[in-house]
């Protein structure tokens, strides 16, 4: 995204590849134009926009590192208070 400071505005660039030719090029746009169909370079109806990353990394420890630096499901909460005694043979403070 590209910040003017003399305006605050923020405008994304977008990726656009055309699927018959292959041309590929960056568009500095709003979000609310329209999207671009018409490729530059052969002039056909298949320019599209694609998928990117974002050209961002976030460092430090903020929530982002530690809720979702795992990548797996939190652990559950552990109890304060042990389970009550089921009278099996498992591990337990009455035995």
């Amino acid at each position: 995204m590209v910040r003017y400071p003399f305006l605050e505005i923020a405008v994304p660039i977008y990726a656009y590849r055309c699927t018959s030719c292959g041309f590929e090029k960056e568009v500095m746009q709003k979000i609310s134009d329209p999207l671009l169909t018409t490729c530059p370079e052969c002039s056909t109806e298949s320019f599209a926009k694609q998928l990117t990353a974002p050209g961002f990394h976030l460092k430090g420890s903020g929530w982002y590192a530690t809720d979702f630096k795992s990548g797996g499901s939190a652990a559950p909460a552990k109890s304060e208070n042990p389970p009550p005694c089921q009278g099996g043979t498992g591990s337990c403070a009455c035995n």
